[in-house]
């Protein structure tokens, strides 16, 4: 008798699928709370509301949404973390230089100085490190660990 295991892929909490799981909660968090802030209405209007120190309007949150889903449906398996993660790196460090330019305004980011440009130039370091070098588990990491 013979029993089927998950391939190891699907089994093991690698960096970039916890870091997949964090960045998705944590921007779904985002999305949530700046869409109970602002509503649906003015979709990039340049009247924003601020989450903390964030300019946010429904546009801006439905990006935060579009991220966290992309996230957390990539959560399943190490291949498609690193990728999405990647893929979420490439395009916030986009972002974050078009941001510094001021050329985001639909966004509520507004120059050199909006904090959004710091928060995803960081989101975007990070997610570029567990999309490539920082993706794999080492070998001393315990093959149990679980982030829940």
């Amino acid at each position: 008798m013979t029993t089927t295991t998950e391939p190891t892929a699907t089994r093991s909490w690698t960096p970039a699928r916890v870091f997949a799981l964090v960045g998705g909660l944590v921007y779904l968090a985002v999305a949530v709370g700046g869409i109970a802030l602002t509503g649906f209405d003015d979709w990039t209007g340049m009247g924003h509301q601020k989450l903390v120190v964030f300019a946010v309007n429904p546009l801006h949150n439905m990006i935060h949404l579009a991220i966290a889903l992309a996230w957390l449906a990539s959560v399943r398996s190490h291949r498609a973390a690193r990728a999405v993660n990647i893929g979420v790196g490439v395009v916030l460090g986009l972002v974050t230089v078009v941001g510094f330019f001021g050329w985001l305004g639909m966004l509520g980011m507004h120059g050199l100085a909006d904090p959004d440009n710091f928060l995803h130039l960081a989101t975007a370091t990070l997610a570029l490190y567990f999309g490539s070098v920082g993706a794999e588990r080492t070998g001393a990491e315990d093959d149990g660990f679980s982030p829940l």
